[in-house]
């Protein structure tokens, strides 16, 4: 390890300030361009000691838990709250169209949709018991240290207000000191809390539903997607149709951003009639478009789908919804089938979608709604689709994890009719 003065140059794609030395780029977190700065470094990872020459852009960070100087430890949930709005906005936006770049595309790339404190419905926690209490918060990067949190600016009210309970939960489920995640959903009857990881006995399943219950505002809790209890059912909206996800299911972290991912959507779609909803999950896209449009939605995990199928059969006024059980990965839907289909949505996990899309650049499908949290991944699934003749008519990068390195994105298609 030594210790070196070095030029940022540009950040990197994890948010990490990088500058380029005759050893080879160095990456230093909590670093921004322009700036000189002190790192004691190894290898090619600079920690910061100091900052000699400050960017303008340099920003208070707006959590005590952030940063390299965070109490009990740096926080491994935020990676950019020392950056300007318009640098952080530049930076999200920058990752879309340097992905696209690769791949030779250049659409025309809309502002980012910007993300605020406070609106994070999702959050996943680790937990670990101490001999002295139990840690809640998340894990510092690149460690297994966890880090307790007393706020989160990036989380909703709603959860940072229930700390004290959840930790109270967790420790009644907590049955020795190996560390496990919690995952919180809040829902519109309360909070989903999942739990993955830990082993538990009669002892912390009793525990637990004595906790839940002398508790308000906790609608489940499950283990492993086992349910422990559910005082309530949990509940979120898709438009006008109430869902009852799963333990521990895919929901989008924000509510702001689905929305604004569906508005991308339906716009897009228009007045298709019939619509195949490809990686439909519980149905974030698919209930909202069967208001307007026969809808079929596919998807791998049998609790999804039949989440998604009994929110359709429960509500009054939609168009009809047909499911199918499917691994697209291994058995993507065909072009021959894809004909029945005068519109297409797809939202896979961050491996995207290749399979599925060499199917549909064969296809005869008129609009393509595509919708990715991975840019590298989104760049490679459209570069097949316009090599065969769909054009990109818009794309919009969309920001739900604030201060993180991760950004989401609609891009839709057409093709042209000959």
């Amino acid at each position: 390890m030594s210790t070196q003065t070095v030029t940022i140059t540009r950040l990197g794609a994890q948010g990490d300030g990088i500058a380029q030395t005759e050893a080879g780029p160095i990456y230093a977190p909590f670093t921004l361009p322009g700036e000189s700065v002190a790192l004691a470094v190894n290898k090619a990872h600079g920690t910061l000691i100091s900052v000699r020459d400050a960017s303008p852009d340099r920003a208070e960070p707006k959590c005590r838990h952030f940063g390299p100087d965070g109490v009990n430890g740096t926080c491994g949930g935020c990676t950019l709250q020392h950056a300007s709005d318009d640098l952080y906005h530049a930076f999200k936006r920058n990752l879309v169209i340097d992905a696209l770049k690769s791949k030779g595309l250049t659409p025309e790339v809309a502002p980012l949709v910007i993300a605020h404190p406070g609106e994070r419905r999702r959050v996943v926690f680790t937990a670990r018991r101490t001999e002295k209490e139990l840690l809640l918060g998340f894990n510092q990067a690149e460690s297994h240290h966890v880090v307790a949190v007393t706020e989160c600016p990036i989380t909703s009210p709603g959860i940072v207000s229930r700390l004290a309970t959840i930790r109270k939960i967790a420790a009644a489920m907590a049955s020795n000191a190996e560390p496990f995640r919690i995952t919180v959903l809040e829902t519109n009857s309360g909070l989903d809390l999942a739990f993955e990881g830990n082993k538990f006995g009669d002892r912390e399943r009793r525990l637990t539903v004595e906790a839940v219950l002398a508790e308000r505002g906790i609608a489940r809790v499950s283990l492993n997607g086992e349910i422990i209890v559910e005082p309530v059912k949990p509940v979120i909206d898709f438009g006008s149709v109430a869902v009852s996800p799963p333990p521990g299911s895919f929901t989008q972290a924000t509510r702001p951003a689905e929305e604004a991912m569906a508005r991308l959507v339906l716009e897009h779609v228009g007045k298709a009639k019939h619509v195949a909803d490809l990686f439909s999950g519980i149905g974030t896209f698919a209930l909202r478009i069967t208001q307007r449009a026969r809808v079929h939605a596919v998807e791998g995990d049998d609790k999804a789908l039949k989440a998604l199928d009994f929110a359709a059969r429960n509500t009054q006024g939609l168009k009809p919804v047909t499911i199918e059980k499917r691994d697209l990965f291994r058995r993507p839907m065909m072009a021959q089938e894809l004909k029945a289909y005068d519109a297409v949505v797809f939202d896979p996990p961050r491996a995207g979608a290749e399979a599925q899309c060499h199917e549909l650049a064969r296809s005869s499908v008129k609009k393509i709604a595509a919708v990715s949290c991975n840019p590298v991944t989104l760049a490679r699934d459209l570069a097949i689709l316009t090599a065969a003749g769909y054009r990109i008519t818009s794309v919009t990068p969309i920001d739900q994890f604030l201060w993180s390195a991760h950004v989401e994105a609609v891009a839709t298609l057409e093709k042209p009719q000959k």
